[in-house]
């Protein structure tokens, strides 16, 4: 069955996308002639060692050195990509720096609005990247930022790259536990931080959380601090600390690019940590190189001087796919501050202002607007935007209506799925395709996406665990500190052997060739589109004494709707009121974010554990969106069957 159809590109948006370029380069250069896009993906994740080769000529990437192989033959956690040769991520960037328009466009809720030339981003990198030589920063090392989304940090980590040194960044709305499990792992030369930041119109002076984070990271050399809240803080609390201005007014310093091999770290995301310490994951220089160019380039569809948004903060992988839009060279547009203050019509009013060209976006943000009943198109000129995309969470199809009805009739909605485990999109937009009502296009060039039965037997038309097949240059070189590679495998590879499961739901139209997306299918809530843990959950629960225990899952509705309830075993002689459940929001907010605090908070008498010991968060999600029990959970595997009946009835009641 075909979902309808919402948007047709028209025959010049074909003519002038990146993607048709390629196709017709492939036929003159390489011989090869597709029938349609999807013999075009089919090609490219059979013969993705060739497809791999391709994009590095196409976009003539500048590799150092020689190869034998484009990939190595064997186990796919174990594939090296192009051995033998040296690359630099951030001097593929500067190669489009330009007098024409600008590098960064940048604007925060406190209305600060400016636009930063190519001439002045490159003379900040390098003053920057001066600095940090000077501290001893040598290829290798890792630096940290705890850092709002500003161009500051933009210039930092092109810095580090610069000097072919290892980034890692986290949003200052994270609290000091979120941020020394993160950052303690991987042993940070020098901590780059901001004094403070604003959010839905107040202030949030973050000095002491800096101190306290500082107080842990033994490793740290040197504090750069950014002074952006500017109003009366008292810096005293520090001491051996820069300003981050004073590392960017050197106008003599000498933008260099050291070559790293291929293979060797860019920088370190994390997972949610849904059990234990977040897991670090460590991406190659080379990697993110090529599958940043052929992402931005064929499925945005951004082209050199167009105005590249995406809403994110910088402890999301988003804000580091939004400097890949520089590849492209194309204008890097950055917010910082709520999406929603003092209105949902902000973000609206600033692709108005900004002149956006692609806007990127959460799909909790899109319900939320349509929720509200707002209609930008009739107060904003948004002539400017081609294409609108979103990723965080799966887009319902009143989502896609909303935009269609609300914001621009003949705009490309490009819904887009794929992680922090590979810093790109897995699924997402197609130039050449209609958008269809509810599903998202395609299957993205070397992706070898596929939905698995219960048997591990590839199914379309029908639900089934999203899992890839073949190797990706983005895929992770390693965890940091795993041992053996332990964890990586586990996360992985543990489930079905030699392929690698996401951890999605996925159901593949056989008509369209397009998909949709129905939720995580491991027990990392996805809140408001962003990843949280239950392990950071729990942690933060764990402080308050009254609490014997809890669970928390994160159910994904109709409608685009969602509800995390959090439920909590007391201990003897204690219950649940008013003020113990303010202690559990008020310590949530403090620990981490606003984003973990539960939707609604119920207490049991039990809560169901494996025999082994181990809390049964998914079952119970499945039981509470209404799966059948038998295929929810097995009873058996089970330390105190009795308590999932609790679940049960609490289902009925929501509904699920």
């Amino acid at each position: 069955m075909k979902p309808k159809v919402l948007w047709k590109p028209t025959q010049d948006f074909i003519d002038n996308s990146h993607l048709n370029r390629f196709i017709k380069w492939l036929n003159a250069e390489k011989e090869l002639a597709f029938d349609d896009y999807h013999a075009l993906w089919e090609w490219s994740v059979e013969e993705y060692r060739v497809f791999w080769g391709c994009v590095v000529e196409y976009f003539k990437v500048d590799l150092k050195g020689d190869y034998k192989e484009i990939a190595s033959e064997g186990d796919m956690l174990e594939t090296k990509w192009f051995e033998g040769v040296k690359v630099n991520y951030s001097q593929h960037i500067f190669k489009n720096k330009s007098d024409k328009y600008p590098a960064i466009i940048f604007g925060n809720e406190t209305g600060e609005y400016l636009e930063l030339s190519w001439k002045e981003l490159y003379r900040k990198v390098a003053s920057f990247a001066k600095y940090l030589k000077s501290q001893g920063v040598v290829k290798g090392d890792t630096v940290s930022a705890f850092m709002p989304n500003v161009p500051e940090a933009t210039i930092a980590f092109l810095a580090v790259n610069s000097l072919g040194a290892i980034w890692s960044s986290t949003s200052p709305d994270f609290g000091v536990d979120s941020v020394v499990d993160r950052f303690a792992q991987i042993e940070p030369k020098v901590f780059i931080a901001v004094d403070g930041y604003t959010y839905n119109g107040k202030p949030y002076n973050k000095i002491e959380v800096v101190k306290e984070i500082l107080s842990h990271l033994p490793t740290v050399k040197k504090l750069v601090l950014l002074k952006y809240l500017k109003d009366d803080i008292n810096l005293d609390l520090l001491d051996n600390y820069i300003d981050f201005d004073e590392c960017t007014i050197d106008i003599d310093a000498d933008l260099t690019f050291e070559q790293v091999d291929f293979n060797d770290p860019i920088w370190v995301l994390y997972s949610s940590g849904t059990t234990g310490l977040p897991k670090a994951i460590t991406h190659s220089v080379g990697g993110v190189l090529l599958e940043h160019f052929k992402y931005l380039a064929f499925h945005n569809d951004v082209h050199s001087g167009e105005r590249f948004f995406w809403y994110s903060t910088t402890g999301w992988m988003m804000w580091n796919f939004v400097q890949a839009s520089f590849l492209t060279g194309a204008t890097v547009v950055l917010y910082e501050g709520s999406p929603a203050f003092p209105d949902i019509n902000k973000l609206w009013d600033f692709a108005e202002k900004a002149k956006i060209n692609h806007f990127g976006t959460s799909a909790p943000f899109i319900v939320a607007c349509m929720k509200y009943g707002i209609k930008p198109k009739e107060h904003y000129d948004l002539s400017g935007i081609r294409s609108i995309s979103s990723t965080g969470a799966p887009l319902p199809p009143e989502g896609f209506d909303w935009i269609y009805k609300n914001v621009k009739a003949d705009v490309w909605l490009a819904s887009m799925s794929g992680g922090t485990d590979v810093c790109t999109a897995f699924v997402g937009g197609n130039p050449l395709w209609s958008v269809r009502e509810g599903e998202i296009q395609c299957r993205a060039l070397g992706s070898a996406v596929y939905a698995f039965d219960v048997d591990g037997k590839v199914v379309c038309d029908e639900v089934g665990e999203m899992v890839i097949t073949k190797p990706m240059p983005s895929m992770p070189i390693y965890f940091w500190n795993d041992k053996d590679n332990t964890r990586y495998k586990d996360s992985y590879f543990g489930h079905y052997k030699g392929v690698w499961r996401h951890g999605d739901w996925i159901k593949i139209n056989k008509d369209t060739n397009g998909l949709v997306i129905l939720g995580r299918s491991d027990a990392t809530l996805n809140r408001h589109g962003v990843r949280i843990g239950t392990a950071e959950i729990y942690r933060a629960i764990d402080m308050i004494p009254e609490i014997k225990d809890s669970l928390i899952v994160n159910l994904e509705l109709k409608k685009g709707k969602h509800f995390m309830p959090l439920f909590v075993l007391m201990k003897e002689g204690k219950v649940l009121d008013e003020a113990i459940g303010n202690k559990i929001k008020s310590t949530l907010k403090k620990e981490y974010t606003p984003r973990h605090v539960p939707d609604e908070i119920i207490e049991v008498n039990d809560l169901p554990y494996t025999i082994s010991g181990k809390k049964m968060e998914a079952p119970v999600k499945k039981i509470l969106l209404g799966f059948d029990l038998k295929k929810a959970i097995n009873i058996d595997s089970m330390k105190n069957p009795e308590s999932i009946d609790f679940f049960v009835k609490f289902a009925e009641k929501i509904g699920g």
